[in-house]
């Protein structure tokens, strides 16, 4: 299906939903600190070799529209997808206020098995499912003063990292909803959650706070299995093992963590202890990234513009892990703004199809070979 034929297809409720949503803004640099790696060249050209399917996944438990969705995984089976979504259109208010449940788990036809996690989520993000298919759900906002006079039962949720079992049985949480700090008593706005497959260590990114706040937070907070807080991996800067929203995590086939590290533009690879490897810089603001088994990465910009990435277009970016270049591009959908949109979550399955998890288009788009 081409981009044309998808954009004129989607859902009358959805266009609106679109035109109504609040564009994310895009955070800049902070003033103290040059632009991230302007002698790299913008790589905005490659093969695409996918066909795409809008709005690949519904919603059938609830019969309710997406809101916009960050997080999307395959499960333990290879197959089946697990996806979060922020339960109402837009980037506000999220799941305040809303009865709907943020986690869902669907068929390889797109089909809804199972939902949960109602009530529980201030503004759910990232996804990943463990070893033993349980599945990890980021919480990456606070509510404000003012949402909780809105929302009353926000107080005490939010900026948490959840465990569940595949039936949505709460099984473990890290952080404390409601607080934002500093390990091990609270976290900062997690934004993903990946587990060690060797041991089962599970690797927390922080955080999803705006680029511009003085006091921002840029780190990876590693707990064991039971959730006993082992270390932190790096802190706030734009050097070697520092961060800038790492808004993505994954580990390769040699047990190295890969890191989406967005506002430094690049993608960084660490040992398992925080040391720095390498970085490669050819991938743009990466919102979202997976590996295959070859260690092939699959990387989605969802915030690239003239202001916040000069020369950048938004889109999914493929390349091999050993020499970071680009071998593929997918360039973004159509939307209202000229720059069109992209997914931000992304993941792969063993077939070799690709799933997006839409921001601001909401659902999950499907990639399969043409």
């Amino acid at each position: 299906m081409s981009m044309s034929a998808l954009t004129k297809g989607l859902l009358a409720a959805a266009v609106v939903t679109a035109l109504a949503a609040v564009v994310h803004a895009q955070p800049q640099p902070l003033a103290s600190d040059p632009p991230a790696h302007p002698e790299q060249a913008p790589a905005n050209t490659g093969a695409n070799p996918y066909a795409v399917i809008g709005n690949w996944a519904k919603l059938t438990k609830e019969n309710r529209p997406w809101g916009g969705s960050n997080g999307v995984a395959i499960d333990k089976d290879g197959v089946t997808v697990w996806a979060t979504d922020r339960c109402s259109p837009g980037n506000v208010p999220g799941c305040m206020g809303s009865k709907g449940n943020p986690v869902h788990h669907f068929d390889a036809s797109g089909n809804e098995l199972i939902s949960f996690g109602a009530g529980m989520f201030v503004w759910p993000h990232g996804v990943h499912v463990d070893r033993d298919g349980n599945v990890w759900v980021t919480d990456s906002r606070l509510p404000t003063a003012e949402d909780i006079a809105k929302f009353p039962d926000a107080a005490g949720k939010g900026s948490a990292v959840y465990k569940f079992s595949p039936q949505g049985k709460l099984l473990l949480t890290l952080g404390k909803p409601g607080v934002k700090g500093n390990p091990p008593e609270a976290l900062t706005e997690p934004s993903d959650v990946v587990t060690d497959p060797a041991n089962g260590d599970v690797y927390v990114a922080e955080s999803h706070t705006d680029v511009l706040d003085p006091k921002l937070v840029g780190r990876i907070t590693v707990f064991d299995r039971t959730g006993k807080y082992l270390r932190t991996i790096g802190r706030t800067g734009q050097g070697p093992g520092k961060f800038r929203t790492p808004h993505a995590l994954e580990f390769d086939s040699k047990g190295r963590l890969i890191v989406a590290d967005r506002h430094n533009h690049r993608i960084q690879v660490l040992t398992k202890q925080g040391q720095f490897v390498s970085e490669c810089l050819a991938f743009g603001r990466t919102s979202g990234l997976a590996i295959d088994k070859a260690d092939n990465i699959y990387t989605t910009d969802s915030e690239s513009t003239a202001k916040s990435h000069p020369g950048w277009l938004k889109g999914l970016r493929v390349g091999a892990l050993k020499d970071c270049k680009v071998s593929a591009f997918v360039p973004p959908h159509a939307w209202t703004i000229p720059e069109g949109a992209m997914g931000e979550g992304i993941a792969i399955d063993p077939a070799g199809n690709v799933y997006t998890a839409e921001a601001n288009l909401g659902g999950i788009w499907k990639y399969v070979t043409k």
